[in-house]
């Protein structure tokens, strides 16, 4: 974890963004906190089945250095924009099977908008410019490429 100083406030970015080990979103809550903040916004992003056709597991593939250093920017920005004490995003790579965390968002504040806001900013963000592509493998032993999203990133 790394403190930067975002102009008029100090705000924690974990730089560690690309995990090809399970993410266990409820054990990452126990690490990441501030004292300033009265908001802790936790997103995670699970891989669920398809309602047309059953999902085994999505296997990432990551442009890992640039990744990080985009998400990395992106938790920069949300941070300055938000005054957040804290932001965290991990986004798996490799096989992930249904029910697991793909990707987790954390984000303090010292209120609540502004944690859900950012929070949502940066998912957003995150699965249009980040470089990372995913693959559905399905019960029927088809598979597919994903689609890029299509959320507002504002």
């Amino acid at each position: 974890m790394k403190t930067y100083t975002l102009s008029h406030h100090q705000a924690v970015v974990n730089d560690t963004h690309i995990s090809d080990t399970d993410i266990l979103a409820h054990e990452l809550l126990k690490d990441y906190h501030h004292p300033e903040a009265g908001a802790i916004v936790l997103f995670s992003g699970e891989v669920r089945t398809d309602a047309l056709k059953e999902v085994l597991y999505l296997d990432y593939e990551v442009h890992k250095p640039l990744a990080e250093k985009m998400i990395h920017d992106i938790l920069l920005e949300a941070c300055s924009r938000w005054n957040l004490k804290m932001a965290l995003c991990i986004h798996r790579s490799g096989k992930v099977d249904v029910s697991d965390a793909a990707v987790v968002v954390i984000t303090a504040s010292r209120h609540r908008k502004e944690a859900y806001e950012a929070n949502q900013y940066i998912i957003n963000r995150v699965k249009h410019e980040a470089p990372i592509w995913k693959r559905e493998y399905f019960a029927d032993g088809t598979s597919e490429w994903g689609h890029n999203c299509s959320c507002s990133t504002t």
